[in-house]
């Protein structure tokens, strides 16, 4: 992106205004301008037809859409599809479209790496080059909805912010694309489809509650006890269990929305009936649903997948007391799509 040229998508509705005032045009040509952007989701501004070519020659002057690029897709034998993205200044981040029977849902990146270094993660042995702009979420899941349309001939329906990066270090993008994407002027999505995922973040959780957000939040906790939380989630060392639990408390109160726990489970490292046992304990301080996930191994990881009688007597323990638990199965393992894989092997 050139020095010179301002990114367009960065005005708010005003600003355009504005612009627009500056060039003696109309106000209503804003609308029209933005609507082009978020609804229609174009990527150059020779797309916009309805202005005037002069106009679009003075916006493309002063303006430039650095609109984010499919630079590879994988397809694996599930039918799940890796795409690798390249943002305007050449970095690449991984976007995976997940089809089921019932949903397709795009599971996107919000930072470029990730500086959380969780052991069992790909993505977290990557150093943090920069936060994923607005946009460019926005643009991850605009790709991803196409594919879900071209590919399968059916609509998108749910998106996880659960690829590169922590959501929640990356607020004010990650909020500001979400508005993006379930605004009427924008893709019209529901909140209620959108799941954020946080390793952990007890102040900005406790923001999410403040704002009143309506979308749904995954805490990936992997441990109910500090000590191994410890080991394996550094960010554990200044976001203590007990903070966490008093960070989704108010996130429930204020939002009346359930969080989902996301747990994978490791050989011989949390997968006994007494890790369950601290699960549950954990549980039980916040109305809930619990996903019980199998690992991913990673190429030199120092985890193992549990063996399946384990991990069914870890869920039954949970069951017996009484709570809402999923056991989700991995999908696009084969092209390294599954979760905690994304680590940009092109």
């Amino acid at each position: 992106m050139s020095a010179e040229k301002k990114n367009i998508r960065s005005l708010s509705i005003d600003e355009l205004k504005e612009e627009l005032n500056s060039f003696g045009e109309k106000a209503f040509r804003a609308k029209q301008i933005y609507e082009w952007l978020w609804k229609k989701s174009v990527t150059s501004i020779d797309q916009m037809t309805s202005l005037s070519l002069p106009l679009r020659n003075q916006l493309n002057e002063k303006f430039t859409i650095p609109a984010v690029k499919i630079h590879k897709c994988q397809i694996s034998k599930d039918r799940t599809i890796k795409n690798a993205f390249q943002l305007h200044d050449g970095y690449i981040v991984e976007g995976v479209l997940i089809p089921t029977d019932s949903r397709m849902t795009a599971c996107i990146s919000s930072q470029v790496g990730c500086s959380l270094t969780c052991k069992f993660c790909a993505t977290g042995r990557m150093k943090r080059e920069r936060n994923i702009e607005f946009d460019e979420i926005y643009d991850q899941v605009v790709l991803i909805k196409n594919q879900a349309m071209e590919k399968y001939n059916t609509p998108l329906t749910n998106i996880v912010y659960m690829g590169m990066g922590e959501p929640l270090l990356n607020y004010k993008n990650t909020l500001a694309s979400i508005e993006k994407i379930t605004s009427p002027e924008g893709l019209g999505m529901s909140p209620q489809r959108i799941t954020v995922s946080t390793a952990g973040v007890a102040k900005m959780i406790q923001k999410l509650g403040d704002d009143e957000v309506k979308f749904h939040l995954a805490l990936s906790l992997h441990a109910a006890n500090d000590e191994k939380r410890n080991k394996i989630m550094p960010i554990n060392e200044q976001n203590s269990l007990e903070s966490l639990i008093h960070a989704l408390k108010h996130f429930h109160e204020k939002t009346g929305t359930r969080p989902t726990f996301e747990f994978i489970v490791f050989k011989d490292f949390n997968d006994s009936v007494e890790d369950a046992a601290d699960l549950a304990k954990f549980a039980k301080n916040v109305p809930c649903k619990i996903n019980i996930i199998e690992y991913n191994p990673i190429e030199d990881g120092e985890f193992q997948q549990t063996t399946p009688e384990r991990l069914t007597r870890f869920a039954a323990h949970l069951e017996s007391k009484n709570l809402v638990v999923n056991i989700r199965r991995s999908r696009g393992k084969d092209i390294d799509a599954a979760c905690g894989q994304l680590a940009n092997k092109h």
